[in-house]
């Protein structure tokens, strides 16, 4: 709700968070370009970030691309995490040592992407962390955990969710609620899973929360 600048202390007294205009525009500029990385973050733009690396990883980059993954394949990846972490080309070094490291046991791309996200465990608690440094999390049930992992499909290292579309929707209502509850508060919680199945939860509840971690 916008009110009088007249009215901020008064806001302030009352327990609401009073934000300027700026920062509202500015946050909101923010969330566009995450939810637009894929676009934004094309081929070119990547192979500058790879370029303007410091002669320290221009080996690292040498023995990664394109032999584990290409410049397009690096693109997608970077683009998922960097909108959950502060900067994008800081952790680009880091992205690229998990991808080595994943790369090596397997070439199943979640089993990779799941790699990294946790040598990046420390950038994405920073990213989602409140005012007070605080990580508010929202933890699977544990009825939820073993309903997603008894519907997960496998083929060779492929695997696919084949979960019935009604307990899909009760899942999804039952996030939507929790959520709900939650931004009373002001509050955005990180949903917290098991590694085995956060790829496939993750399918599910990007597709009306995109920016829930």
């Amino acid at each position: 709700m916008w009110i009088p600048s007249s009215y901020r202390e008064e806001a302030h007294f009352k327990g609401y968070t009073v934000v300027d205009p700026a920062t509202v525009l500015t946050t909101h500029l923010t969330e566009v370009v995450k939810d637009n990385l894929p676009e934004l973050l094309s081929y070119s733009e990547t192979q500058k970030l790879l370029d303007d690396l410091d002669r320290a990883h221009q080996k690292l980059v040498a023995d990664v691309i394109p032999s584990q993954i290409t410049v397009t394949g690096l693109a997608a990846r970077a683009a998922e995490f960097a909108g959950r972490t502060e900067s994008r080309s800081a952790d680009l070094p880091t992205i690229l040592e998990g991808i080595s490291e994943g790369a090596s046991g397997s070439r199943n791309v979640n089993a990779i992407t799941e790699h990294v996200r946790s040598r990046l465990a420390r950038s994405l608690c920073d990213s989602n962390a409140n005012a007070a440094g605080v990580l508010p999390l929202v933890t699977l049930s544990p009825e939820w955990e073993t309903a997603f992992a008894e519907s997960i499909v496998m083929n060779g290292e492929d695997r696919q969710l084949s979960m019935a579309p009604s307990r899909l929707q009760q899942f999804i209502s039952a996030v939507r609620a929790t959520y709900d509850r939650f931004s009373t508060t002001g509050e955005s919680p990180v949903l917290l899973t098991s590694p085995a199945i956060r790829p496939y939860v993750r399918s599910i509840v990007e597709r009306f929360r995109p920016l829930t971690s």
